[in-house]
């Protein structure tokens, strides 16, 4: 193949960021900046804790979402859980949270002490899920389905499908050894794809950085990756989001009356559990 071939083959990068850190916190993309871009994923926090004595706990309390769901990917350490539905519990390394907000719910969670690595994801849902019933799923490490490298959060790679059951996308964690080559293919009519990189670089065919998020030009074409050091990345893909964001404090939807339905019924939780001394 000649050259101009393989220039032309290539997807390029059409943004990048390495987001504002706090603390061990790194926001990559938020719906008023990168998510606008790659909608429907519309937030993406890139969380790492040394585990060092003078590191702060990291814990999130009890606040609410509507409009969208939540993804939380541990790749390092654990986390505890609990949401006004009544569920709770603890996901160890590995373990994978989705949380529908839908119409409305609050969730709070703390990372245990030690080391730890992760992502959260917020994903915006269309119209007819946005003030629909909240629901949850808690996947252990084994209940994720891995391909070769690649395990599968959400929607479907390599034959495999993920129990969660989201809206049309794909949400992979991507762990490849040093000088190892990937191709992803995503599936049709998902014009929409993106990577943030965790651990080591990839280069496809420029080199997207530890702590990097990278955006690719929209389209189906496949993307291919070598690994610059032992690499751990996520990657979405997903057609476009066609609505607007339409954002509260913590919500995303569609228009504004969801927007209204949903904080009211955010609203009226938080007076609930302010009366029983959760908050």
């Amino acid at each position: 193949m000649l050259v101009n071939d393989l220039q032309q083959a290539e997807r390029a990068i059409v943004h990048r960021s390495r987001g504002r850190t706090h603390g061990p916190i790194t926001r990559l993309v938020s719906p008023s900046g990168a998510g606008e871009r790659i909608k429907p994923f519309v937030f993406l926090d890139r969380v790492v804790l040394d585990g060092g004595a003078r590191e702060q706990s990291l814990g999130f309390g009890w606040h609410p979402h509507s409009g969208i769901a939540t993804v939380t990917v541990i790749l390092d350490g654990s986390i505890q859980f609990a949401e006004t539905t009544g569920r709770e519990g603890a996901l160890p390394t590995g373990g994978v949270e989705w949380m529908r907000a839908g119409n409305g719910v609050w969730h709070a969670g703390d990372v245990d002490p030690g080391a730890f690595k992760g992502f959260q994801l917020w994903v915006a849902l269309p119209p007819e899920l946005e003030n629909a019933p909240s629901a949850s799923e808690y996947l252990l490490p084994e209940d994720v389905p891995q391909d070769g490298p690649v395990r599968v959060i959400l929607g479907a790679y390599g034959g495999l499908q993920s129990q969660i059951d989201a809206p049309p996308m794909t949400y992979l964690v991507v762990t490849l050894s040093d000088g190892e080559r990937w191709t992803y293919q995503p599936p049709e009519s998902h014009d929409v794809a993106w990577i943030a990189v965790m651990d080591g670089a990839a280069r496809t065919p420029s080199m997207v950085a530890e702590g990097e998020l990278a955006v690719f030009e929209p389209g189906e074409r496949h993307i291919d990756f070598v690994a610059e050091g032992d690499t751990r990345f996520v990657l979405g893909s997903a057609p476009r989001h066609a609505h607007d964001l339409v954002l509260g404090s913590y919500s995303v939807h569609t228009n504004p009356e969801a927007l209204r339905q949903g904080e009211a019924e955010i609203q009226r939780i938080g007076r609930m559990l302010m009366a029983n001394g959760t908050i």
